[in-house]
């Protein structure tokens, strides 16, 4: 046949085969399909603050970022990265070698891991993880190594022992994510504290997603690793402004670490996109600059719809474990009758007008995530309402 290949090699870099089409894709589509809500996908349902979607406009309009930014990133971004760090952390950054641009959070690890990580290199990661830590490890010919959270008390909680157990000396690299998407735990000072003392003991590099560092509930408290002692020369820290700000569609990312660290990511990410959004980093640059009193009602704004969601998933009959950050809830089926979480997924469109994600797919135990779903609530609060009043008449008989 015409156009077909005659070697009898897959076509996909066999270190990407396992991965497949994202699990987010295959629900939004079911949703699309069922006309149900999506609660699966996390990207907010309205945009952000007003001042800054014009900040971006007059920056169109203005001719600034429309051509190539500086590789990396725009100075009036870079400093108003350094004045946050600054202002929220006591974390004195550099912004002219101390703070690279990226397009989102996920060019940022993808680059860390792509510059940092050989193969042969075991990288430890938390699972459940989010889907595209395995993905870049896989890409940069690294060996992930899951430690698995597990519920107990309410929360998902990290075993010390088991970390420190899982460390050898093909160990390049931790990963971690906190507060944690999928499961809502924000790791205490105290469980920092171990991981930075191992760290520093075994010389390892930490690769930390803080992308939801604003969005932390109740008396949870977010402590960047990078503050604690010993870990500012070897921790690559990364956030980004589409969840603090909800414009995800803009990837405006960012890295802050030591020089030596972040001109090695950079040498990645220059290769990746190069550069990207332009005209946003204006606006994101101005975005960080906004008063206390954005963060603190953009909080409480998601805080009260956690709360709208978790009761009405509750009264559903579910499981539900504490959020203490993210905008995520995960929660346990088998209150149900159900075990297998892809299966209720990929029924519930059709059962209750909703959809959901297994977190199955953040694990490599896929047994260990089998009965747990997560739910997104960065949504308005009548399409939560609906969703917990749909989720209600399915399973309360």
């Amino acid at each position: 046949m015409t156009g077909m290949t005659s070697s009898a090699r897959p076509l996909l870099n066999r270190r990407l085969a396992e991965f497949g089409t994202t699990i987010f894709a295959e629900m939004s589509a079911l949703a699309l399909r069922t006309g149900s809500i999506n609660l699966g996908q996390g990207f907010p349902d309205t945009d952000g603050p007003e001042e800054v979607r014009e900040a971006a406009v007059r920056a169109l309009r203005d001719g600034r970022g429309n051509q190539y930014p500086p590789g990396p990133g725009i100075p009036e971004l870079r400093t108003a990265v350094a004045a946050h760090q600054q202002r929220r952390y006591g974390l004195a950054v550099d912004p002219d070698t101390e703070v690279l641009v990226t397009a989102g959070a996920t060019e940022a690890i993808a680059a860390a891991l792509l510059a940092l990580v050989e193969p042969g290199d075991e990288v430890i990661a938390f699972e459940p993880y989010y889907d595209s830590y395995a993905a870049c490890v896989a890409m940069a010919g690294g060996t992930r190594v899951p430690v698995t959270l597990r519920p107990r008390d309410g929360r998902f909680r990290l075993d010390l022992d088991e970390l420190r157990d899982a460390v050898t000396d093909r160990t390049r690299l931790l990963l971690i994510n906190t507060p944690h998407n999928p499961t809502g735990t924000v790791l205490t000072r105290e469980e920092l504290t171990a991981i930075a003392e191992l760290a520093v003991e075994r010389d390892l590099l930490v690769v930390t997603d803080e992308v939801y560092e604003h969005l932390v509930f109740n008396d949870a408290e977010h402590v960047p690793l990078a503050t604690l002692p010993g870990m500012r020369e070897r921790t690559v820290t990364i956030s980004s402004a589409g969840k603090t700000f909800s414009f995800t569609g803009w990837k405006v990312g960012w890295v802050t670490s030591a020089p030596d660290l972040v001109a090695a990511v950079r040498s990645a990410k220059q290769y990746l996109t190069y550069v990207a959004s332009g005209p946003f980093q204006y606006a994101v640059a101005e975005a960080l600059a906004l008063p206390d009193s954005y963060f603190e009602a953009f909080r409480a704004d998601m805080l009260a719809k956690r709360d709208v969601l978790a009761a009405g998933l509750a009264d559903a009959g579910f499981a539900v474990f504490r959020t203490a950050g993210t905008y995520f809830i995960t929660t346990d089926i088998r209150p149900l009758g159900e075990s297998d979480g892809f299966a209720f997924c990929r029924a519930l469109p059709e059962r209750a007008g909703v959809v959901a994600i297994p977190n199955a797919v953040f694990y490599d135990h896929r047994e260990a995530g089998a009965p747990y779903v997560r739910f997104a609530f960065c949504k308005r609060t009548e399409v939560l309402a609906d969703a917990a009043e749909r989720l209600r008449k399915a399973f309360t008989h």
